[in-house]
């Protein structure tokens, strides 16, 4: 129980990775804020940790809503009184697309997402978090941020920048006892990636021979990643970087 009675709010959690790593706080002993676009979504992830003896609060927020995020956090401190750990999950990619062919409204979307909220609830919730002694903040980025793979452009730029982010955040909040550090995830089977892996000719093929281990990561395996930064005292302003070696064959 290695986080127990620590307040875990995590963006994007009713599916995929954010899910996963939802059940895996809980089963440590958290308290999760379980937070989505939509309360049912929301609400059966908090059934499924309730049912297992946890606790879970479901708060329904769109990160590309200002106004959503500031409700967000006024209804987690209401719940909790403080939130020990933030993890800045949700993210979109709408679509394979040429940068000639991507339009500004994907741009604009992609980067209010994936961008500006994290670091919008990240800035809000860092000063109460250091008034409450401090905590961690997670960013979820992707490979593609390091990679930067053509047809995908605004949603590597975006995680990029959420992992330039991630280092200034750590300079300017470590004063308050907050670390921070991001996950470069590779292929891992979640909703998001299924369907693209499902749908497109070769697509699965190609992700597995681009990896040094041969396959595409159950959602659960970030886990180990996410415990160790959210756990490890002396750790921050680094992207840890969990793709199963897709850089290091490169």
């Amino acid at each position: 129980m290695r986080f127990k009675d620590k307040v875990v709010l995590i963006t994007g959690a009713s599916k995929g990775l954010g899910k996963a790593m939802a059940e895996g706080f809980s089963d440590e002993g958290a308290k999760i804020i379980v937070c989505s676009r939509k309360k049912d979504s929301c609400m059966e992830v908090v059934n499924l940790i309730r049912s297992k003896g946890g606790t879970a609060k479901a708060i329904p927020a769109h990160v590309g809503s200002i106004e959503e995020l500031d409700f967000l956090i006024a209804e987690a401190y209401k719940e909790f009184s403080k939130v020990d750990i933030l993890i800045n999950n949700a993210g979109i990619n709408l679509g394979m697309s040429s940068l000639s062919e991507a339009t500004v409204a994907m741009f604009d979307k992609m980067i209010s997402v994936n961008l500006r909220g994290p670091w919008y609830l990240s800035s809000r919730i860092a000063p109460l978090m250091g008034d409450s002694g401090g905590g961690c903040i997670i960013n979820i980025l992707s490979i593609a941020a390091m990679i930067s793979p053509p047809n995908m452009g605004f949603y590597a730029a975006s995680k990029s920048a959420l992992a330039s982010l991630t280092e200034v955040m750590a300079q300017e909040w470590s004063s308050l006892n907050i670390r921070v550090n991001a996950i470069a995830p590779g292929s891992y089977r979640t909703e998001m990636t299924a369907s693209a892996m499902d749908s497109i000719e070769g697509y699965k093929e190609s992700l597995i021979e681009a990896a040094l281990i041969p396959r595409i990561a159950d959602s659960s395996e970030i886990l180990n990643p996410v415990f160790y930064l959210a756990s490890e005292s002396y750790t921050t302003g680094i992207t840890l970087v969990a793709d199963g070696g897709v850089l290091a064959k490169r």
